[in-house]
């Protein structure tokens, strides 16, 4: 058995297929199970529960029509959303909620990008105090500027959950969007204490082992910087027998 837990990104209906695979766990987004509507949100939350897989992990977080930043946020309606999943998750027994959201959190034009870092950390502080003791860890995700306008890079990801001051906020680091901006994987490396979670996919987000990937350089620099934490596959390409035997190949070599 690999000494690290290995998931794939996908919706719950995916979940024999990923389990037959071989992979540890599933990692599945949280609009799929439309916390804002309550009619069959019981049937949804116990189909996450169910599955031949644990739900480890969690994407997609907020709806894209939920806005974080800007003028035309609602902080009721964030509020009630964050403590719906909070409670939802703790009782599907996620581990890490990945909070990525590039339409929700990027803010509009003319917006003062600072005013929208404010608006983010007090969000995210909030969220560390409505997840606090719920078992699931916040895993903020940088995204490439083609995705989101703030929050870019893996450091200005631990610096927000430095800046959050709960011991239920982190952060990832995401092998694509690190390839679209350009960082190595020592940068990841460089804030291994802060992360909870990392997604990996190959060149133009392909399912690593079908593509040239970088799989094996990260995870030479996390396992030297001491990350112990899981790893999901988070590509734009279909299931595939070829990436997890690729991908334990690729850890045992980057610890010898």
């Amino acid at each position: 058995m690999s000494e690290t837990a290995f998931g794939w990104c996908a919706r719950i209906e995916e979940a024999e297929r990923v389990a037959a695979l071989g992979f540890d766990f599933i990692e599945c987004p949280l609009t799929a199970l439309r916390l804002e509507e309550k009619d069959g949100l019981r049937e949804r939350i116990r189909a996450y529960k169910s599955g031949p897989l644990p739900v480890r992990a969690v994407n997609l977080f907020f709806p894209g029509d939920l806005k974080l930043t800007g003028p035309e946020t609602d902080a009721a309606r964030i509020r009630r959303y964050v403590d719906a999943a909070a409670e939802a998750l703790h009782e599907i027994g996620v581990r890490t909620a990945v909070v990525g959201s590039g339409g929700a959190r990027s803010f509009p034009a003319g917006w003062d990008p600072a005013r929208a870092k404010e608006q983010l950390l007090e969000l995210f502080a909030a969220m560390g105090d409505a997840f606090r003791g719920s078992g699931v860890t916040l895993a903020i995700e940088p995204l490439n500027r083609g995705e989101s306008n703030i929050i870019n890079r893996v450091g200005e990801a631990a610096a927000c959950a430095r800046e959050a001051g709960s011991d239920a906020v982190r952060a990832l680091a995401d092998l694509y969007h690190m390839d679209v901006e350009g960082e190595e994987p020592e940068a990841a490396a460089e804030h291994a204490g802060w992360l909870a979670h990392v997604h990996l996919a190959a060149a133009g987000r392909a399912a690593p082992g079908t593509a040239p990937s970088r799989c094996r350089e990260l995870f030479a620099a996390l396992r030297r910087a001491g990350y112990a934490g899981a790893y999901s596959v988070e590509c734009n390409a279909p299931l595939t027998e070829k990436t997890l035997p690729y991908l334990r190949e690729a850890w045992e070599e980057a610890g010898r």
